[in-house]
């Protein structure tokens, strides 16, 4: 169970200086945000503390420079882009995130000023989860506030230690995130569908064990479903395949029936001999795959067999594409399965939540993001969570 924790609605802001942890690490190219996302769906925590007239100062790491400093992943170039983001307001950003440095940017703050420090990851004491580096931090403010859900899955000093040291409340991205994972597997409406695909089964071993307990069906895709077939015996030509996870494969089927687990594996597929866009392309039943081709997407009997699953059930858990969907046509199976998951989620017989890397970039292909109930920008956290794992920044926030 997730633990209680509070939201910033306990948090009277009002003169208060408020750390607060978000995820800024986006991809930027010459300087330039590529994907604004992230900053993006933090931005209204920050600002909703700044007109509750708080003085905020935000956290963030950048990359992975190991304790040194390292220009080219300092926060600088990213206040434009969150000043953007929050309608125009001033960001003063600090060449540091403790010391003399920060304590002067936060020290000139007034009600409703924000500020950006420099990356926590410029301090090995961050990944080490040090007491004295997060000790450095919380001289630095009043509360704590958590809204990045992305990276609780690391006991890092600004994740996790820094919340035992100030008053800790969940910013608005964080709650939603666990809102909407406590919908899903804690208090789900049933019947309950997972999909989940991706290229290898090795990646989701953990996953697919927790899931196989909670969800009534599970549906496989991706490469990850031929390892599935494989191990029944099924001829998959030359896809993609775990050949040596047979075994663990048939313990997953074994383990889904004795927990009364629909396991749906794809009966059509869509094959190619090259995997290139706009490759000549066969559909056949599962059954008679030739041993020079290699499977690339789910056939329309398999969408058929999905899209009927999904409507007779009331919510559906989504990681990872059903096919390489990234180069047509072999994006057609995915974009056939979100759109029907987004259209039953507009008509409200459906609660959707999705997330993980893949899973965003497919959803996102499809043009249905804005149609899910709930798609979580978060990579490893959600994966984590998903798998059963406490994540430090989550269980940091509890009573």
């Amino acid at each position: 169970m997730m633990p209680s924790y509070r939201t910033i609605d306990a948090l009277d802001a009002a003169g208060k200086r408020v750390l607060i942890r978000v995820d800024l690490n986006v991809p930027v190219q010459n300087g330039k945000v590529t994907d604004a996302t992230r900053i993006m769906k933090t931005a209204p925590t920050i600002a909703e503390l700044a007109s509750r007239g708080a003085k905020v100062i935000v956290l963030s790491h950048f990359g992975r420079p190991k304790g040194a400093r390292v220009p080219a992943m300092s926060l600088k170039p990213l206040t434009e882009p969150l000043s953007d983001a929050l309608d125009g307001r001033h960001v003063t950003f600090a060449d540091d995130c403790i010391g003399d440095t920060a304590a002067r940017v936060v020290a000139s703050l007034g009600d409703g000023d924000v500020a950006l420090l420099e990356n926590v990851r410029f301090h090995d004491g961050e990944e080490a989860n040090d007491a004295g580096f997060a000790r450095a931090l919380a001289t630095l403010g009043d509360a704590y506030v958590n809204d990045a859900f992305s990276a609780a899955h690391r006991a890092h000093a600004s994740t996790a230690r820094l919340a035992s040291l100030l008053p800790s409340y969940a910013g608005r991205l964080m709650a939603a995130e666990l809102q909407a994972l406590e919908r899903v597997l804690e208090k789900p409406e049933r019947p309950l569908v997972a999909v989940v695909g991706g290229a290898k089964v090795s990646t989701k071993i953990e996953l697919l064990g927790n899931l196989i307990g909670k969800v009534d069906t599970l549906v496989l895709g991706g490469g990850m479903a031929n390892t599935f077939l494989n191990a029944t015996g099924l001829e998959v030509g030359k896809s993609l395949c775990e050949r040596d996870l047979a075994d663990l494969a048939c313990d997953i089927i074994a383990r889904a029936k004795h927990e009364r687990c629909t396991l749906l594996l794809p009966s059509d597929v869509v094959i190619a001999r090259e995997f290139k866009a706009g490759a000549p392309t066969e559909t056949v039943a599962i059954n008679a795959m030739p041993r020079d081709a290699m499977i690339l997407d789910i056939g329309p009997r398999t969408i058929k067999a999905i899209v009927d699953v999904l409507e007779q059930s009331r919510t559906v858990l989504w990681n990872g594409p059903l096919g390489a969907f990234e180069v047509p046509p072999f994006d057609r199976g995915t974009v056939a399965a979100a759109r029907a998951v987004a259209e039953l989620t507009e008509r409200k017989k459906l609660v959707s939540v999705a997330g993980g890397g893949d899973t965003v970039a497919a959803l996102g292909h499809a043009g249905v993001i804005d149609q899910f109930s709930y798609v979580s920008t978060a990579g490893g956290a959600f994966l984590e969570w998903l798998e059963g794992k406490t994540l430090p920044g989550v269980a940091a926030l509890g009573p």
